[in-house]
């Protein structure tokens, strides 16, 4: 009887384990059902106007990078674009950092060494970070465009663009890893004449990773809290009203001893009047350093651009403002007339392609300047080139009045959900005593939050891109042939420049920084017995050579424009008009002379 119960038992509890088990399964499988099937969503993606769907080199451009995230972009785009482009380095930094440039042109495509050249940096300040994402960005926009996009590949096709993304990798890493707000380079300099150098620095007292603003309270004080915004805005008081705080600058101590906090950081000069034109000591240009391309990284780029003749137009990228600079620096500053209308005209369309920057004249509408490097680029060498200070801050609500400090604090507090601020905490300073830490991050201001940055990244591009276009792109669109007499013919010869940039600007051919352009004729069975200009098209009326009629020489060929010369040659047979530009490349047309029969 009791084994009887103890089977019906154990047939029962087998029974419960089945069914369990079966709803147990039933439910694995509802649950199987419901969970979607994960795949690659790169696989499912479709994209937007203005980006290609293929992705060869994967970058998220709402972020920065450190000298060796660069490098590497860089890296990864000529790995997979080899028939695109060239890496290489043009010098190293203070502290022996390779300053790498990027060049992208279709290389099967004509010599890329004639092509007309575009050169393009940033982040020569270290804490202008977002230049040097610009420029690499521009790098893998162009990589990435060949062949997909017409206007792109017609540039690649025509033009070399030189990218370099930092000319200043030692300020960069700095301000990106230290917590610094490092601007200057990085040899040690002696900024208080104490006989040391880069002593007192500014550093991270309460290791948050951030170097932020102190501040003490005191009843004497200038600054009170924001009724409204306590936490973010401190407004001045008014005269004969109470204060609260006083501000005592970025975090730090007194390392050296001599009664002053942060007076003597790293480095102390700046790289941006270092440069070999209208330069100025250090007691009238503050940081202009020991003497012009002192240091390495000025001097490299500047070895670079004399060895590159073709480099026709430059970008600088810099920030914040939203400015798009040009020349002079300073009153007086050489600019010729025509110069300054074609640079005029450019950034014209970079209102248009950059919503709140405005077109500026660095003294006249900024402030004065000794020894820049747009201002070497130009007057030095005949370039046409653009400072743009990246971001403002009425993009922040797409306004063209700048923020209030309390829209800004309603930014940080309602889109970057608090982020942009540290709150303010007690620490014990070992001269103060009680302060608080706290305030704005560095990045506030200065630089777009992530969301922002692509946008700003392309923008400018487009705008240098539009630049890069309108350097010079000749067409000899005519070779006429008018008998004289047997076997003597008048060529005449049409180059037209189909692009705003003259092949030499105003500055080039005053001070005989470049050769001329030269048009020239020949062929095995022909003389030429005199050549010239043509200064009157409708009288035929020309400037003859005095010697060495085969060539034409051209001091330039306008912007928009066509030039003439003509020929009178003697023989029979072919002929090759040969078009020689330092900034616009070599072009040649062959043709054949009419039979005398």
């Amino acid at each position: 009887m009791k084994s009887r119960i103890n089977l019906k038992l154990c047939i029962a509890f087998l029974f419960f384990s089945c069914v369990t088990l079966m709803f147990a399964g039933i439910a694995l499988a509802s649950e199987g059902v419901r969970r979607p099937r994960v795949g690659n969503p790169a696989r499912h993606s479709y994209p937007a106007l203005g980006a290609g769907n293929e992705r060869k080199v994967r970058v998220a451009w709402n972020r920065y990078y450190d000298h060796a995230g660069l490098t590497a972009i860089l890296a990864r785009l000529n790995k997979a674009f080899p028939e695109l482009t060239r890496l290489y380095s043009i010098g190293k930094s203070t502290q022996g950092r390779e300053l790498s440039c990027l060049e992208v042109t279709a290389r099967n495509v004509g010599d890329p060494d004639r092509k007309p050249g575009m050169y393009i940096d940033g982040n020569i300040h270290g804490n202008e970070v977002q230049a040097a994402e610009t420029v690499a960005y521009t790098a893998w926009y162009l990589c990435h465009q060949y062949g997909r996009l017409e206007k792109v590949t017609e540039l690649l096709d025509g033009r070399i663009f030189y990218l370099v993304p930092t000319i200043n990798p030692d300020g960069r890493d700095s301000w990106l890893s230290l917590g610094g707000r490092a601007r200057s380079g990085l040899e040690p300099t002696d900024d208080d004449r104490d006989g040391l150098a880069d002593e007192d620095d500014a550093e991270d007292l309460n290791n948050d990773g951030q170097i932020t603003m102190m501040r003490i309270k005191d009843p004497h004080g200038r600054f009170k809290l924001h009724p409204d915004y306590p936490e973010q805005v401190m407004i001045r008081t008014k005269p004969g009203e109470a204060g609260e705080y006083n501000l005592l600058g970025w975090e730090g101590i007194d390392n050296d001893g001599d009664g002053e906090i942060n007076e003597d950081g790293r480095g102390g000069y700046d790289l941006n009047r270092n440069w070999a034109y209208d330069w100025q000591p250090q007691y009238i240009q503050y940081g202009a350093k020991d003497y012009p391309f002192s240091q390495p990284e000025t001097s490299a780029v500047a070895e670079f651009v004399l060895a590159h003749t073709n480099i026709a137009a430059a970008q600088s990228y810099h920030n914040a403002g939203g400015m798009i600079l040009r020349s002079p620096g300073r009153e007086g500053g050489e600019i010729q007339g025509r110069d300054e209308r074609v640079l005029s005209l450019i950034a014209d369309r970079g209102e248009k392609i950059l919503p709140f920057y405005r077109s500026m004249i660095i003294w006249k509408d900024l402030y004065t300047t000794w020894g820049n490097e747009i201002d070497w680029l130009y007057g030095g060498r005949g370039i046409l080139a653009f400072t743009n200070e990246l971001w403002t801050s009425r993009n922040l609500y797409r306004s063209s009045d700048a923020p209030s400090d309390e829209q800004e604090a309603e930014f940080i507090k309602y889109v970057l959900i608090g982020d942009g601020f540290v709150p303010w905490k007690e620490f014990e300073h070992p001269t103060y005593g009680t302060i608080e830490i706290g305030g704005e991050k560095k990045e506030w201001g200065r630089v777009p939050p992530s969301f922002l940055l692509e946008e700003e990244l392309h923008r400018n591009m487009a705008f240098t891109l539009y630049h890069a276009d309108m350097m010079p792109l000749l067409q000899i669109s005519e070779v006429r042939v008018e008998p004289l007499g047997e076997s003597l013919f008048k060529i005449w010869v049409t180059i037209e420049n189909k692009r705003l940039i003259p092949t030499r600007t105003g500055q080039d051919v005053v001070h005989h920084i470049s050769s001329p352009d030269i048009v020239s004729l020949e062929g095995d069975d022909i003389r030429v017995l005199s050549s010239g200009r043509v200064t009157d098209r409708f009288f035929k009326r020309a400037e003859a050579v005095k010697r060495r009629p085969e060539r034409v020489e051209l001091d330039t060929i306008d912007g928009m424009n066509a030039t003439r010369v003509q020929f009178i040659v003697e023989g029979k047979g072919e002929f090759t008009v040969t078009v020689d530009s330092t900034k616009a490349g070599l072009l040649k047309k062959l043709q054949l002379l009419p039979s005398s029969n």
